[in-house]
């Protein structure tokens, strides 16, 4: 399926700054405010519904043979037009 980026990120930062980020989106979703993402003059403004899709994948990546790069993603999906998009119906544990 094609994709328009609407924006990116991507910087180093210490795990404190990750957690604090993951916060301030979590405490917008809690209170159904809309999540701004602002990076130098780009920003972006999005509001997800009562039940978007969350998606979380763990992956291994890397050239064969030396595949040492980890990543956790963290996904939220919705239709803009408000068509289901039920994914996987397994309920997701976090420890």
């Amino acid at each position: 399926m094609p994709e328009e980026v609407l924006f990116k990120s991507e910087s180093d930062q210490s795990r404190e700054e990750i957690a604090s980020y993951l916060r301030k989106v979590a405490d917008n979703l809690d209170n159904s405010n809309a999540i701004t993402l602002e990076a130098g003059t780009e920003s972006v403004t999005l509001t997800p519904p009562a039940r978007p899709t969350f998606e979380v994948k763990a992956e291994r990546e890397g050239p064969a043979g030396n595949m040492t790069e980890r990543s956790i993603e963290f996904e939220l999906e919705w239709d803009e037009n408000g068509g289901d998009e039920s994914g996987g119906s397994s309920q997701l544990e976090i420890e």
